[in-house]
């Protein structure tokens, strides 16, 4: 509050300010329209006549000029696709002019117009950003979103060079960028950081937000010092609408078919904005529905070598029915108080619940006997209460709420400042979560291993040898909220004659808190309730064959209890049934975590000439840390609380020089620092033993934030007919950075070591998984990417319509610093998350009123997970997705559009130390979709 009060106090100042204005000096503020749409352009560039003076409009198609000369002057506009617009404007000194520029399309390319159509607009849009960013970045607009069939954030930003998504239930979730797993990167929404709802990590979810609710995705793969400098891999900035400049209404209605489960899904949106009291006051209000009715069919598998044998240890044959429903509302206003002084105001709320039902035929603790293997056969439901929320299924009730309040000001003609106030969090509640299992052990287990790829474990254990395994219920809650404040200040400084300079400075301050509260209950029915569950055969029940099941039909799971039968359990009747606390499956888990994060920097952009500029600065971020765990003793006692306390200073030094060695050629080189932090969970000091699991997961307060150095090289040409053609290398050493060791034959005699003032668990003679977040020494990940965006307008005919949207991004690394289960340091370790190659290629078609795209995307086979050792090691495979979309222009409003995902039918697939050994291979098959746009 203190910190907060100071800030508010030191803005108060600022603002009464008396004006600093030297008296010959003025400024130019304004805006850069579309002059047929009325849509704010941003990305322009903009120059003052009478030397090197210019400045770049923002995403609201903003712009200012401070510190000019009184006098009149010509302010000039070019932007890809346009004509060169103009205005003549005269300045008077301690005054602020106000100009509009209305753009006209059509720019004369060859002595040929370009025809600006719906998609070229948002590709110009990205690219004119793109191009005057002082920083190495790729954008994405919501035109151009809009071309492609993407239903979320994450399927939208797997389009972009060097980035790939890891998947869940078939829709894109955390992001990987140049190579670097999801931790490693950061997100934000309109430049406020959006907060996890993960239960352990730092990873933002990018399937919570539909694409329709975002205007421009921007991913920064390099930093400057005014950007939060935690994102070693890149920053992703999901940028909402902003009030439009004059009445707008549009809305999407569609509906489309699942085929993995014959199920429907629908979609709508709609977009309401327009600007009042004579333009001074924009509002505009986004509202997004999603209902998504699918599943999934999937098998597991985990292997195991033991005396020279190779054999399958556990395998899981899966259904899943999975409910998706996406609800999301933005507003944003924006008030001009006078030419000098705007004030903004951003919201957002997304909200998902997601329903799943699963059925699971699991074969555990397979163990080889004699000629053949034994092992327990198990048959599990996952569900939920049922009630008018879980309706008898796994609910996963996640909310994200983003609130941000802005303010720019320009205090006099050599001194602008804007500052931000800003909440945001997010919470994951998962209520009556409910499973039951019957099991049958030390039954005879048939192991088919002749192809690895499709292992094939099977029992001839009949629903008599099933007794009562286990009935349980649990609730997961977990929230992260973040307070933040910033500030930020300009003011002319130019050490070179006639050219622009500028230095920048401020302050960022978050306040960060993360908790877990879970709980864990097993239920033993009673009495005449006991006879009940004694017949498993008697339960109600649902049963699979092996037909149309996507991994073959050879898995048959057969029968389960039905989810409704779950849901309809009464286990809050004591007579019924004895309730029983499971604190070694929660207390280890909960814990509360507190970070607050103090910056500032310091930036310095200087223009040499009309070519070659430079930016130069650093940043400072301090962090201070307090975790509080539980240690829990022989799994259930729950013997105290543990808190730690840290803090750490990092500095961060980066330096960028841009040349354009013309008006659309141009070199980028940049060398930065950045930092990666622990996941919260990690610096907690729990310590979990598993004994039915032989596992001990330990936490390690002891972990150090990665510190990299960023090296990046890109040339971009780009395209008067908006286009571009670029490439570029770059080069990251990683230090300290944090991988999780796993040790699977971790016995008594090591525990005693590591751990001597701690009880042990390990029986003599057994072999438990250790698995504790450790740092590793350095990492080096490099690599290089080449893309083009380009219209073929250079063909005859018909043939203009076709274009093309390609890139591709080559990456390896190698690391230092891990260590096996025998204590010895691992050679030609690849970094987890490192996908060698990566490419999209997308082909386009367009006319007046058509408009149609097949677009395919392929990342390769990585490391996932590093085991042990080299058998233990798990891998993501490699993915080819083939997506289509068109749509139709019914009139000048009105567009009927469809869609079709993953027509490769593409599984989610995991393998485990060599690419024949299957881990997981999940299938969703493809989905389409067919709707109706309309835009007024």
């Amino acid at each position: 509050m203190k910190i907060f009060l100071r800030f508010s106090l030191f803005l108060t100042f600022s603002l009464c300010l008396p004006h600093l204005s030297i008296a010959q000096s003025g400024l130019i503020t304004g805006k850069v329209t579309d002059a047929d749409q009325n849509l704010s352009l941003p990305g322009a560039t903009l120059r003052l006549s009478g030397g090197n003076r210019y400045t770049i409009s923002d995403d609201q198609g903003n712009f200012e000029f401070l510190n000019v000369p009184a006098g009149t002057y010509t302010v000039s506009v070019s932007y890809l696709g346009y004509k060169t617009g103009s205005v003549e404007v005269t300045v008077t000194g301690g005054r602020a002019v106000n100009t509009v520029i209305k753009m006209e399309d059509g720019a004369v390319v060859a002595s040929e117009v370009v025809i600006m159509g719906d998609r070229l607009r948002g590709q110009a849009k990205a690219l004119n950003q793109q191009k005057n960013n002082a920083n190495i970045t790729n954008i994405v607009s919501a035109d151009q979103m809009g071309r492609f069939p993407d239903a979320n954030i994450g399927d939208a930003i797997k389009r972009v060079p060097g980035v790939t998504m890891q998947n869940d239930q078939g829709e894109a979730r955390d992001i990987i960028i140049r190579g670097l797993a999801p931790e490693l990167n950061s997100v934000s929404l309109n430049g406020d950081r959006i907060p996890s709802a993960e239960g352990d990590n730092r990873r933002i979810q990018m399937d919570l937000i539909p694409s329709d609710m975002i205007q421009t995705i921007e991913v920064n793969k390099t930093l400057t010092p005014d950007m939060d400098a935690d994102a070693i891999g890149g920053s992703v900035n999901l940028i909402t609408r902003a009030a439009p400049n004059g009445l707008r209404l549009s809305g999407t209605l569609s509906s489309g078919y699942n085929p993995i489960r014959e199920k429907a899904l629908y979609t709508g949106s709609f977009v309401a904005g327009s600007r009042f009291a004579g333009g001074r006051l924009g509002v505009v209000l986004s509202g997004s529905y999603n209902n998504n009715d699918y599943g999934s069919d999937d098998v597991e598998a985990k292997w195991k070598e033991e005396d020279g044998k190779i054999f399958l240890e556990e395998q899981e044959i899966r259904h899943y029915f999975v409910q998706r429903i996406r609800r999301s509302v933005a507003l944003a206003s924006d008030f001009k108080i006078d030419d000098r002084n705007r004030l903004s105001f951003n919201g957002m709320y997304n909200w998902r619940d997601d329903r799943e039902n699963r059925y699971r035929l699991s074969f555990t603790d397979i163990e080889p006997d004699g000629d053949g293997y034994k092992g327990t056969v198990e048959r599990e439901t996952k569900g939920g209460i049922d009630n008018s929320r879980n309706k008898s299924g796994r609910l996963e009730d996640q909310r994200v709420k983003n609130l941000s309040f802005k303010g720019e000001h320009l205090i006099s003609a050599a001194l602008d400042l804007d500052w931000t106030l800003s909440y945001s969090d997010a919470r994951e509640l998962r209520p009556n979560e409910r499973y039951i299992s019957f099991a049958a052990e030390d039954q005879a287990i048939g192991l088919d291993l002749a192809n690895p790829k499709r292992p094939l474990a099977s029992s001839a254990a009949t629903l008599s040898d099933f007794s009562l395994n286990e009935i349980s219920e649990n609730r997961n809650y977990t929230k992260e909220r973040e307070s933040g404040a910033k500030i930020n200040l300009r003011v002319p400084l130019s050490v070179v004659n006639g050219q622009k300079g500028r230095l920048r400075f401020g302050g960022r301050l978050r306040l960060k808190n993360k908790e877990r509260q879970n709980n864990f209950f097993n239920y033993s029915p009673l009495g005449s309730n006991e006879d009940i569950f004694n017949n498993f055969g008697q339960i109600p029940s649902r049963t699979f064959s092996g037909s149309n099941f996507q991994p073959g039909e050879q898995y048959v799971a057969g029968s389960f209890v039905s989810a409704g039968y779950l849901g309809g359990l009464h286990l809050g009747n004591g007579s019924l049934f004895e309730q029983e606390d499971k604190p070694d499956e929660y207390a280890a888990g909960n814990y509360d975590a507190r970070e607050v994060i103090t910056a500032g920097y310091l930036r310095w952009d200087q223009d040499f000439n009309t070519r070659l500029s430079m930016i130069l600065g650093a940043r400072l971020e301090h962090t201070s840390l307090r975790y509080t765990g539980y240690v829990v003793e022989d799994e259930e006692d729950i013997v105290g609380e543990v808190t730690n306390k840290n803090d750490y200073l990092n500095v961060m030094p980066s330096a960028t020089l841009k040349y354009s060695a013309s008006d659309n050629l141009i070199f980028r080189l940049a060398a930065t620092t950045s930092i990666a932090r622990p996941n919260y969970f990690d610096l907690v000091p729990y310590f979990d033993n598993r004994i039915g699991d032989e596992e001990l997961l330990i936490g390690n307060e002891s972990l150090k934030a990665a510190y990299a150095w960023n090296f990046d090289f890109m040339v971009e040409n780009y395209f008067r007919s908006v286009g571009l053609v670029s490439g570029g290398a770059f080069y990251k050493n990683i230090q300290d950075f944090i991988y999780r060791y796993r040790d699977g034959s971790y016995t008594t005699e090591k525990f005693a070591s590591d751990f001597p003032d701690q009880g042990n668990p390990i029986p003599a003679g057994k072999e438990f998984t250790l698995i504790q977040p450790r740092n590793g020494g350095s990492v080096n990940v490099y690599g290089f990417e080449v893309a083009i965006q380009r219209q073929l307008d250079f063909l005859p005919g018909f043939l203009k319509g076709f274009g093309v949207y390609a890139n591709y991004t080559f990456t390896r690394s190698d690391t230092d610093g891990i260590f096996n289960e025998e204590g010895e340091e691992r050679t030609d370790v690849k970094f987890p998350g490192t996908s060698p190659n990566l490419f999209n290629f997308s082909l386009s078609y367009e006319t007046k009123r058509l408009s149609s795209r097949l677009s395919a995307n392929y990342a390769d086979s990585y490391v996932f997970e590093l085991g042990g050792n080299n058998f233990e090691d798990s891998y993501y495979d490699s993915q080819f997705f083939l997506d289509a979309n068109a749509s139709y222009k019914i009139t000048g409003a009105l567009r009927l559009f469809g869609e079709a995902n993953n027509l490769t039918n593409q599984p989610l697939r995991f393998y485990q130390g060599i690419k024949s050994r299957t881990m997981q291979a999940e299938f969703y098959r493809p989905r389409y979709n067919l709707g109706i746009k309309f835009d007024l």
